[in-house]
């Protein structure tokens, strides 16, 4: 099962040549931004796949890849999983926008209310309703920018500090295979429900259809309550996951039609 294949060995190679060359800027270019951020790029649905956050993120993607990609590619053949990889990949970043686009929108507006009309009330209100976990870090602004609500001073550090949280928020890339591999991990789950897996944690065998119920479950979970510092793209997994069912279910569709 991890004897390498030509697809999962390519993409296996591209995506470590391309962490080696990887900095910050390449990271601004070519990972996948909001909808809402200057720096966005359709190609960047695309291109976000081959960039990972550090070593660890490679490593757990790629080994994803090589346990569960070679039998897969030996089933469909190099074509069909390059391109069931791919679809898989770009079909998580789709899901992850459209999830980030309105989680977003209503930062964006409270953004634009502000700037319209910035007062100790709505900045207090902003990061009441919009940025909660920062309230500590603007206390004392806050206090005194209640005391002298009209000075100059403190109305254009209150714009300073919106629009500088807003910027983070929005111009945060998302990097990373991860949503590519849950689709193979789906796949996987759907063509080899029953093949026994050996885990490390806890070290017990588990059939790989258990394993994706686990996965999926645990995403869509995590996905929707997880805390505010939570850097993992959740919903990128989700839709790799979904993605992965739509297309094989299409071609298992397809191929009773034609017999």
């Amino acid at each position: 099962m991890f004897a390498l294949t030509p697809v999962v060995r390519a993409l296996l190679l591209i995506n470590v040549l391309v962490y080696f060359v990887t900095n910050e800027q390449i990271i601004e270019q070519f990972g996948l931004h909001s909808f809402l951020s200057d720096l966005f790029n359709p190609t960047q649905f695309l291109t976000h796949m081959f960039l990972h956050g550090g070593f660890m993120h490679l490593l757990s993607n790629m080994i994803g890849l090589i346990v569960f990609g070679p039998m897969l590619e030996r089933t469909w053949g190099p074509r069909r999983f390059t391109f069931f990889y791919l679809f898989c990949g770009i079909g998580a970043a789709l899901l992850f926008s459209g999830v980030n686009y309105y989680e977003m929108i209503d930062v964006y507006e409270a953004v634009r209310e502000y700037r319209a009309e910035p007062t100790p009330e709505k900045f207090l209100g902003f990061f009441t309703t919009q940025a909660s976990s920062l309230y500590d870090q603007v206390a004392g602004f806050i206090e005194q920018y209640e005391q002298q609500p009209n000075n100059p001073r403190f109305v254009e550090g209150s714009l300073q500090i919106i629009n500088r949280y807003y910027l983070n928020q929005v111009d945060q890339p998302m990097v990373g295979a991860s949503g590519a591999i849950f689709g193979v991990i789906m796949g996987f789950g759907l063509l080899f429900p029953n093949t026994e897996l050996f885990l490390l944690f806890p070290p017990i065998p588990i059939k790989a259809k258990y394993l994706v119920i686990f996965y999926g479950a645990y995403e869509l979970y995590s996905g929707v309550y997880r805390a505010q510092a939570d850097n993992i793209a959740h919903f990128a997994h989700i839709g790799g996951m979904l993605f992965a069912f739509i297309l094989i279910k299409y071609w298992g569709s397809q191929r009773k039609t034609f017999y």
